[in-house]
This record gives C-alpha cells, sequence and structure tokens, in this order.
C-alpha cells in the first residue's frame, strides 16, 4: 500500500494557495504544566470552520477537465460536507453531499448555504457509502466521490497541517489531534515525522467511540456501531472505523491513540471557549482533554501543540458547555 509522502503534501500545499488558511499557533498557559510551552492550532479559522478544506480542496483541485464536469459526490457527519461544497463553488463544480440526520442543524444549513445538494439518510438504518453508492449508480454520468478520509489526495491534503506546524515551531517535541477516519492525524503525523522524526504524535478519541484506537493497537480495522459512536457529544470523530489506507498512515508515524471520557471532554472544551476565548466545537477539545488527563503517561516535551480542528459547533452546544451543564 502507498503511503502519501512529503512530496504529496508539499504539492498539495501549493493547490490549496487560495483555498485553505495558514492557521497560526497561539501559545496557550495550563496552571497545571507551568514547565510546558503549550500552543493551540486554531483550524476553526479556515474560511469553513474547519480543517477538512484540506484535504477537499486538494482533492477537487487535482480533478481532470472531464471529472469536473460530472461533478463530486461526499459523504459527511458535517465538516468534511462544508469542505467538498466551499472548494466545489470556489471552482464552479456541481457538489452533492450525504449527511446523517444526526448531523448538527449548523452543519446541515452551512453545507446547503455553500449551494451543495444535501441527501439526509438515518445512520441507524443505512450506513452512508451505500447510499453514496446508490446516488451513483442512479447518475447517467456519475459524480467523482470524494471520500472523507480513504483517499490519498485528502489525507495528503491534511498533511498540510504538519507542515506548518514544523515552519512556525521548529522546537516542537509533541502533537495530539483528534482522530475519527484517520485522515487528518495520518497525514499529519506523516509530515511531521518526515520533517523531524524526533516529534511525537498522539491522537485522540472519546472512550466512547474509540475505534481508532482499537484498530491501531490490534493492526487491523476494527469497526464500531453507529449507535455506539453516537454517544459521544464529539460528532466529528463518530466515524465507525478508520480505512486500510488511513491505519497504514497510523501505524507508520503516529505514536499512539489514547482516549478520554465526556466529562473530559466538556471541561476542555468550557476551558478553550473561556481561556482562549476561541469558538471551538467538542471535537477540538479531545487534545487538550488528553494532555491534562495522561500528561505524566504521555511523552516528554517542552513544546505542544493542540490541533483544534473545528469550530463547527451548534449554538445550543456552546450553551451547554459555558454553563457547564452534563
Amino acid at each position: 500500500m502507498n503511503l502519501v509522502t512529503l512530496a504529496d503534501i508539499e504539492q498539495a500545499r501549493e493547490r490549496l494557495r487560495g483555498l485553505a488558511r495558514t492557521t497560526p499557533l497561539l501559545p496557550f498557559e495550563l496552571s497545571e504544566l507551568p514547565d510546558e510551552h503549550v500552543y493551540l492550532k486554531p483550524e476553526s479559522l479556515q474560511p469553513i470552520g474547519s480543517f477538512k478544506i484540506r484535504g477537499a480542496g486538494n482533492r477537487l483541485v487535482a480533478l481532470l477537465p472531464a471529472e469536473r464536469e460530472r461533478g463530486v459526490l461526499a459523504y459527511s457527519s458535517g465538516n468534511h460536507a462544508q469542505g467538498v461544497a466551499y472548494a466545489a463553488r470556489q471552482l464552479g463544480l456541481r457538489a452533492t453531499i450525504v449527511m446523517p440526520t444526526t448531523a448538527p442543524q449548523v452543519k446541515i444549513a452551512a453545507t446547503r448555504a455553500l449551494g451543495a445538494e444535501v441527501v439526509l439518510y438515518d445512520p441507524a438504518h443505512e450506513k452512508r457509502e451505500a447510499v453514496a453508492a446508490r446516488l451513483l449508480a442512479a447518475a447517467p454520468a456519475p459524480p467523482v466521490l470524494v471520500p472523507p478520509f480513504d483517499d490519498a489526495y485528502v489525507i495528503a491534503g491534511q498533511g498540510t497541517v504538519g507542515l506548518e506546524i514544523v515552519e512556525a515551531l521548529p522546537t516542537v517535541e509533541l502533537v495530539l489531534a483528534p482522530v475519527g477516519g484517520g485522515g487528518l492525524l495520518g497525514g499529519m503525523a506523516a509530515a511531521l515525522k518526515l520533517l523531524k522524526p524526533s516529534v511525537k504524535v498522539i491522537g485522540v478519541e472519546p472512550e466512547l467511540a474509540a475505534d481508532a484506537q482499537a484498530s491501531y493497537r490490534s493492526g487491523q480495522v476494527v469497526e464500531w456501531a453507529a449507535a455506539d459512536t453516537g454517544r459521544t457529544l464529539a460528532d466529528g470523530v463518530r466515524t465507525l472505523s478508520v480505512s486500510e489506507l488511513t491505519l497504514a498512515h497510523l501505524r507508520q508515524y503516529a505514536d499512539d491513540i489514547v482516549t478520554v471520557s465526556e466529562a473530559e471532554l466538556r471541561a476542555a472544551a468550557r476551558r478553550l471557549l473561556l481561556e482562549a476565548r476561541l469558538v471551538i466545537e467538542p471535537t477540538a477539545a479531545l487534545p487538550l482533554a488528553a494532555l491534562l488527563r495522561h500528561r505524566a503517561s504521555l511523552p516528554p516535551s517542552q513544546h505542544t501543540v493542540l490541533v483544534l480542528t473545528g469550530g463547527n459547533a451548534d449554538p445550543a452546544t456552546l450553551v451547554e458547555l459555558l454553563h457547564g451543564e452534563g
């Protein structure tokens, strides 16, 4: 199985010029860790409010002229949907997005506002891949499928996060990021390790959706049921499993995947909202929750980066977190 190369990731960055932003590293002081310099990388500042524009944008810009005429089809719980819809609008392409009825309404509305056609399905009774396959089979000129993570172009696009981290902080020693389907963690870890082999890269999942950790540690894809992963507040990582391709990247480049509880996730999200003064969705708080829970067992570091994956939270969820409910 071919893994993405540093050249693939650097080429992705060139394709993304004008589509994705270079997000900053923001110092974040933690009283519990006075000797550790912690930095936040807020991908919530991207045009669509999440890192997903990187992978989606790289895939769409790389389409051949004949493929562009057919348009694109994607499936997503929200952020990849917006990434594909935004990139398609910028490039003048038709986009159809398959989304679960359980996705945050703010994400469904935002995807439609970007001009994409949204097809909803019930995840309790159907798999998104099956819905997409049905739509492809029914189309006279099938659109190009743009998976949320199981695609080398998408993985390379997400890997540009790693390029930016090393360039902005050459002394980086530890990076933590959420992991759902494994595209971000796999691509980012590839960039980081290929540029600076000594850096440690850790993925973070909720305990209620720990399929990636199970896959990483067993060496084979482990799938969880939607009824199980749907319990976590972190809707961005409710993916049922990683893919063979992303697992290969995780096993090659990531150092571990750890988990946190829902209470730890909520507490970390609340701190980011109040102390970092950033609008973040619950998934983005996973790295901070892991740093606070697992600091003693994580690799030592004086320069640590937490990747905040997105800020597309339902207003009701933000109110709940700010009031400390749940």
